[in-house]
Formats: C-alpha cells, sequence, structure tokens
C-alpha cells in the first residue's frame, strides 16, 4: 500500500485529496490503541467500533515502561499492559488480527528500546509480516534512524516522523525532507493527554510545515471533540486523537466510548 495515495484518495479533492467526486471527507481521522490496556478483550472491542466508525487510520501502541512522550493515562495503560504479560508476541498478533479483519492501514507506534531490542532488520519485518504499513517512534530523532531508514524501503513501510513547535525552519525543512506516508505535528509542547486549544499558533504551525513537504499533515497530541476536527478543516489532513477515546472508555465504557468515536467520525464532512 502507499500509505500517502491512500490517504488522499479519501480525502475531499478540494481539501488535498486525489481527484475523486464521490469523496467528501475535509479531514481524515486517526485513533489510537494501546495493545493490552485495560484487556485484549477491550482493545478489540475498540477495533471493532473504529472499523464500523470507518476510521482512516490507527496506531497500535507497544506498551514501554518509560514512555517519555505520554501524558499519565497513557503511562498507567503502558504500565499495566506490561504488568498483564503484553509482549511482542501479543502485540503482533493484535496487528496481525486487526489487518486481517479491517480496512484501516495500522501502524505500529512504540519507543526506541523496542525498535533497537528487537534490532531494526527484525523490527521492520515484523512489521510488515504482520500486516502493518509503518511506524511511529517519538523518541528517536531523525539523526539517530542510522540504516532504519534503509530497512524501512526493503520492507516497504512508512516512517512517520514529527515536527513539534520547537523545531527551527531548518530542522522541520530536514524533518519534512526525510518524512514518509504523513508528517506528525505535534499540536503543542508537552505529552499527550492534555486538552489542546486550536488558536492561531496552532494554524502557523502547521503552514510552517507546509512549506517543507507535500505529504500530508496529522495533528495531534490534545484533540479531544468533533468541534477540534471541523477546526482543523482545510488546515490538516488528518486529525489524531487517542487520550480523549481512552479516557471516555474509562469513564463512560464501550457505549460511551463508540457514542464519541462515531461523533468525531461524523465531522470529517
Amino acid at each position: 500500500m502507499n500509505l500517502t495515495n491512500y490517504l488522499k484518495n479519501r480525502l475531499d479533492p478540494l481539501y488535498g485529496g486525489i481527484e475523486n467526486p464521490e469523496i467528501k471527507r475535509k479531514i481524515l481521522l486517526m485513533t489510537h490503541v494501546v495493545v493490552g490496556y485495560p484487556s485484549l478483550e477491550a482493545n478489540w472491542k475498540m477495533l471493532e467500533a473504529m472499523g464500523e466508525a470507518d476510521v482512516d487510520l490507527v496506531e497500535l501502541q507497544m506498551p514501554f515502561s518509560e514512555p517519555s512522550a505520554d501524558g499519565p493515562l497513557f503511562v498507567k495503560a503502558n504500565q499495566e499492559a506490561l504488568l498483564n504479560g503484553m509482549c511482542w508476541q501479543k502485540y503482533f498478533d493484535v496487528m496481525t488480527r486487526a489487518s486481517d479483519n479491517f480496512d484501516y492501514p495500522v501502524l505500529m507506534m512504540g519507543y526506541y528500546n523496542t525498535a533497537f531490542a528487537m534490532g531494526f532488520g527484525n523490527y521492520c519485518s515484523n512489521i510488515r509480516t504482520n500486516g502493518g504499513e509503518g511506524f511511529i517512534i517519538p523518541d528517536l530523532p531523525l539523526e539517530e534512524f542510522g540504516d532504519l531508514f534503509e530497512h524501512s524501503k526493503i520492507h516497504e513501510l512508512d516512517p512517520i516522523l514529527l515536527c513539534t513547535p520547537t523545531n527551527t525552519e531548518e530542522r522541520m525543512r530536514k524533518i519534512c525532507g526525510h518524512g514518509s506516508g504523513f508528517i506528525y505535528c505535534v499540536a503543542r509542547k508537552g505529552v499527550t493527554g492534555k486538552n489542546t486549544e486550536l488558536d492561531v499558533s496552532a494554524d502557523k504551525f502547521l503552514d510552517q510545515c507546509r512549506l517543507y513537504t507535500d505529504l500530508p499533515l496529522a495533528l495531534g497530541f490534545g484533540l479531544s471533540k468533533d468541534e477540534d476536527l471541523r477546526r482543523l478543516h482545510g488546515k490538516a489532513e488528518i486529525a489524531i486523537v487517542g487520550s480523549a477515546l481512552l479516557k471516555t472508555w474509562e469513564t463512560e465504557g464501550e457505549i460511551g466510548y463508540r457514542k464519541h468515536l462515531m461523533s468525531l467520525a461524523s465531522a470529517r464532512e
């Protein structure tokens, strides 16, 4: 799968999509699952709900003991998943099952320790063999990727790179120049989970990223409601919602989770 073309095929041509008059989406939705939390059974119900909502992209997080980019909720989720016995084999079983049963592409999200321990070649081979289309490693600087780029090409994976508001223009240019699939634009300083108020500064940040790449732009960190997606129409191609959905699962259960997910999905048009 060419991930960039897949994403553009799902967008209204007026909003950066490939010419397709049947498509009306003004923004796409990427969601997130911490594999193993609160349980594998709950994960499957989440993934089924995502399939019913026809989400556009899903990142499956491999739990790690020190998830430095994550806020308190995801930190707890990572720790409890590990305590519950989450391991690589169980993680990749979920990835395989998801890629076999749903139309949305799945990405591996995890920290550098996992890729290092597995070895870059095995890391990329496992993602591809189990149906993944790419990966996100938030704590790996561009300069440290080494031959991970080469292994990604061999296995036809998209390494998703992150741009932040603290990047200099020169660094932003460099990151975007090495990007593949789409660029993950971090909406603010800090970690996941805290709500983000989308304002002029977010618009300027996206405009800056746009100067250096033709890839779709995804905005994440703190998006939580349908109004956030509508606010991004014409400014980004993808909205990323993770912590807010998990919080809804914890406070309102499966029914509330599905309602929240459908509300987000409806805001794409």
